[in-house]
């Protein structure tokens, strides 16, 4: 009902916008949903990566305005369930604490880019159209675009997309930054995948300690990214894993990690 299908496959957790025929427009019920999907990728330790993705041609045309208006006008986010995790990462100490990867084609607007904009990597379809249109709609983007699109792209092509509204392409975005990566439509969520399995290989407490350190860095600056840096490197070398990874060097073999 909530427009919204989880499946599991392996260590991912595959999140998928699942109202095709309203070009996945994102209503107040999907946003709890999608709350609730990250918690779960949060909290499960099985789960490594998370990969965001729309169903049929479009990955979402943004806020479903009707709904979204008079709970906007409350002047806050709407309250989520117990156990969600809120996706947009507006609150740095409770943000998803593994990696997300987003995949995007055709139609993807203003929640589309602010969800790209909180995850960590992100695949687009040739085809796909960004734009962050709010203030053709009469208000402004208010899912952290202000924050953090000039961070990724840079000021001026930021300001370019963000006061007037205007759509840009798959290739300007790749051209940016916001894109890591361009394949034709319909391979963009195999490609995502791709890069989440590659995560998902790699030692889960490494990777967790590397995306905490590198949003301490962006956040609170260089410094405090250097001063988390050995507290943090001890708690990881101190578990199974990294022992594991010793024995594997040793033994010429690929290591098998738990994530312990």
């Amino acid at each position: 009902a909530a427009g919204l299908a989880v499946e599991r496959r392996g260590h991912l957790l595959l999140i998928g916008f699942d109202r095709a025929a309203k070009r996945n427009a994102f209503s107040v019920e999907a946003y709890r949903a999608l709350a609730l999907a990250y918690g779960e990728l949060d909290r499960d330790p099985d789960l490594r990566c998370g990969v965001l993705h729309g169903g049929g041609p479009h990955f979402t045309a943004g806020l479903d305005l009707t709904q979204w208006s008079p709970v906007l006008a409350a002047g806050r986010m709407p309250d989520l369930p117990e156990g969600a995790v809120e996706p947009f990462g507006l609150d740095e100490s409770c943000r998803l604490s593994k990696p997300m990867v987003v995949a995007a084609q055709g139609v993807s607007f203003t929640v589309a880019v602010e969800l790209m904009l909180a995850a960590d990597v992100r695949v687009a379809a040739s085809d796909a159209r960004f734009g962050q249109l709010e203030v053709r709609r009469g208000f402004f983007a208010c899912g952290g675009a202000t924050v953090r699109l000039w961070q990724e792209i840079g000021w001026g092509n930021a300001m370019d997309v963000l006061l007037s509204g205007r759509e840009f392409s798959a290739e300007e975005a790749h051209r940016w930054g916001l894109v890591q990566r361009v394949v034709a439509p319909g391979e963009q969520l195999d490609a995502a995948i791709a890069i989440a399995e590659g995560i998902a290989a790699a030692a889960p407490l490494g990777v967790q300690a590397s995306l905490r350190l590198a949003r301490t860095a962006r956040v609170q600056g260089a410094q405090a990214g250097i001063d988390a840096l050995f507290p943090a490197l001890l708690a990881v070398l101190r578990s199974e894993d990294a022992a594991e990874a010793v024995r594997a060097f040793g033994e010429r073999r690929e290591p098998r990690f738990s994530g312990r």
